[in-house]
This record gives C-alpha cells, sequence and structure tokens, in this order.
C-alpha cells in the first residue's frame, strides 16, 4: 500500500463503520498493571482478537522510559502465545511514525497493543501523525484491533488526563488536561483507578468536560469493546462510570484553582467482570 505526504483524513470513531470486523474486541482499554505471568486472560483476550495464531501483532513502547525493556517483555508474551508475528514498533522522535517503513508495518499488523509509561509522551511522539490516521482508518474498516494499557488507556479520548493528584477533593488543580488521540473521543479514561485513588481527579476531569463520560478503569482490568457501541468488563477489578449527563452543575467556570467543586446530579456505575454498558445511550445492559 502507498501513502501520499498528506496528511490522512481524520474519521470520528463510529461503531457501525466497524461491524464487519472480524475480532470479537476491536478496541480494549486496559486500566495498567495486567497479568502477564498467570492466566493472562485480558493479554489472551486481546491476542485472541487479533486474530489468535494468525494474529499480526505491533507493540508502541514509547512512553515508557525504557521501551526496549517495556516492549520485549510483550513480545515474549505474545510469542508465547503463538502469534504468527511480533513487532515492536521503537519510535523515539516526534513524527518519526510517519516513515515509511512504520506506515508499512502498521499496514500489516493486525492488532497494536500501546503499552504504558507517560501518555503526554506517548502523544508528543505519535499524536497529530499520519501514523495515528491510518491506524483509525483501519480500525474503522475492520482491518486492525487496537488495546491500550495504563498510558495507552488514557490517550483514547479526545480529551486525555495528562498527570495530576488523589485523594483530595475534586478541585481544577487536581488534573492536567490536554488533547488525547480521539480513538473513542466520546470517553475520558483515568487508569490505576482505585488502586491510586482518582476518584476525585476523575470528577474533577469531567467538570471541565460534561460532555464527555469518564471511566475509571482498575489494574488488571479492561473495558473490551464490541461493535455496536457497548464494552464488556474483564479482569479482576471495577470499572467506574461517570455520566454527567445533560442536567449537571457544576461550578467549575466559576471556582479557582484550589477551591472545591460542585457536581450535582452526576450519575456513577460501577461495573465488574461480565458487566456490559452502552456508552452512547449510557446505559447498563442486561447480561
Amino acid at each position: 500500500m502507498k501513502h501520499s505526504s498528506s496528511v490522512l483524513e481524520p474519521r470520528p470513531f463510529i461503531a457501525e463503520t466497524i461491524m464487519t470486523t472480524p475480532t470479537q474486541y476491536p478496541i480494549m482499554v486496559i486500566g495498567g498493571a495486567e497479568d502477564k505471568a498467570n492466566g493472562r486472560s485480558i493479554l489472551t483476550a486481546f491476542f485472541e482478537s487479533a486474530g489468535g495464531k494468525k494474529a499480526k501483532i505491533g507493540i508502541i513502547p514509547c512512553a515508557s522510559q525504557e521501551p526496549s525493556v517495556v516492549g520485549d517483555r510483550y513480545h515474549q508474551i505474545f510469542r508465547e502465545m503463538g502469534a504468527q508475528q511480533v513487532q515492536i514498533l521503537d519510535i523515539r522522535v516526534a513524527k518519526e511514525c510517519d516513515q515509511e517503513s512504520w506506515l508499512n508495518t502498521l499496514d500489516n499488523c493486525t492488532g497494536i497493543f500501546i503499552t504504558g509509561g507517560d501518555q503526554q509522551r506517548l502523544c508528543d511522539l505519535i499524536g497529530g501523525s499520519k501514523f495515528v490516521e491510518l491506524l483509525k482508518q483501519r480500525l474503522h474498516l475492520g482491518e486492525l484491533m487496537v488495546a491500550g494499557t495504563s498510558a495507552g488507556a488514557a490517550i483514547m479520548g479526545e480529551k486525555m488526563i495528562a498527570a495530576g493528584s488523589s485523594g483530595e477533593s475534586p478541585n481544577r488543580s487536581l488534573v492536567d488536561l490536554t488533547n488525547g488521540l480521539s480513538i473513542i473521543p466520546e470517553l475520558l479514561v483515568d487508569q490505576h483507578f482505585h488502586n491510586r485513588n482518582r476518584m476525585a481527579r476523575l470528577m474533577s476531569a469531567i467538570a471541565a468536560h460534561p460532555d464527555k463520560l469518564g471511566l475509571g478503569i482498575d489494574e488488571d482490568t479492561c473495558a473490551a469493546f464490541e461493535n455496536d457501541c457497548t464494552f464488556e468488563v474483564l479482569g479482576k477489578g471495577t470499572i467506574t462510570v461517570i455520566d454527567p449527563g445533560e442536567t449537571l452543575h457544576t461550578n467549575y467556570l466559576e471556582s479557582n484553582d484550589t477551591s472545591p467543586l460542585s457536581l450535582h446530579k452526576l450519575t456513577v456505575h460501577v461495573l465488574s467482570q461480565g458487566d456490559r454498558y452502552n456508552y452512547q445511550q449510557r446505559c447498563i445492559l442486561d447480561n
């Protein structure tokens, strides 16, 4: 496949455009610290969704300060599972991923796994690139599935939590927000959620962007998205859904950086293994 030098036109995430995908879960958003040694249930679900023994997996470890170490670990895991091909996309310089060699590598993958680390570093290296636009186009065409863990989960929405604190009441200074990669624009994702006491952080982010749906994903837990605007919970922890709805009242615009925020009429769900949720209709589905 040949690529022109012009930037590929972005396309929004519309579930209906990926109905032909052969994968069970086109997108997997993992809260970090997924089991890599024992049952490996989440990583196995990724492997099977990417094609199983026919999978051609690309690993993007550039969020990490030690991309070679992190990339090699996942490379070994997916080779042990029996993937047909596993490649590490060891991108070290911003927009290096736009080189023809990396675009051709992406063209040949059936699954992309984005590792943890620093989500701001990840976006600085690959955000706004032809590589990301090609990734999203192949995802929408049902030719590719994508998973991200920890930092790789944080980048999934149009807006992203770049950094922040925990353990305080919601306030503006608790969270630093920037642009994500818009793989699922409707979401605003936080990871390592209950493990690092990040409820107030995610609430503060939603106060800033009440048009988004907040997902707080625990460690070794995954929101596994299907083809009908729904996700299923996989793993040992929970996913906290923060829905500001259409009647949210907040004093965010009038508050200063450190004053406590008011958030009225939030809807909060806590979902566990096997629960399913429709993120467009914003409702829990019967199992």
